[in-house]
């Protein structure tokens, strides 16, 4: 992730700030993530079933999808310079447009939005989080994500 003088942080609002690599959603993944969360709906993991559905295929829970978003994120999204944290302040919106099937790749792309100086030392940064997944024109989702970063 790039570090950036906290002046500087307001240049990059409307700029896009990168993608992510492709990581590719396995169906270990998708089995782990039922697992930790007690969702167990056929559509996920059971690929007999879910082969009958109009999707053809299992899919990737859509909070599993978007829980990937941080570590996505963490190579592209700027930092202030003397960062001591950062947490996860939220969501403004989120639209799942399309499922994720088993086996795609996605990945993340970034803009920057918002730079507000939430209380001095503490910076709150808003960004667009698309989630692409490849050979698809739709994305499975776009979110607007918050992070606050303390300095």
């Amino acid at each position: 992730m790039p570090y950036v003088p906290v002046a500087q942080l307001k240049d990059y609002v409307g700029k896009e700030l990168g993608r992510s690599e492709w990581l590719t959603i396995d169906q270990a993944r998708i089995n782990l993530f039922a697992e930790a969360t007690g969702d167990h709906q056929f559509i996920h993991v059971d690929p007999v079933k879910a082969a009958k559905t109009p999707f053809g295929s299992t899919i990737a829970h859509g909070f599993l999808s978007l829980s990937l978003m941080p570590k996505l994120m963490e190579d592209i999204l700027i930092m202030p310079e003397g960062l001591k944290m950062a947490v996860n302040y939220g969501l403004d919106s989120v639209r799942f447009i399309q499922p994720v099937k088993v086996d795609s790749k996605v990945r993340l792309n970034v803009t920057l939005n918002e730079v507000t100086e939430k209380k001095p030392g503490q910076w709150l940064l808003k960004a667009t989080a698309t989630l692409e997944i490849e050979g698809q024109e739709k994305p499975a989702y776009v979110a607007e994500s918050l992070s606050l970063y303390f300095v």
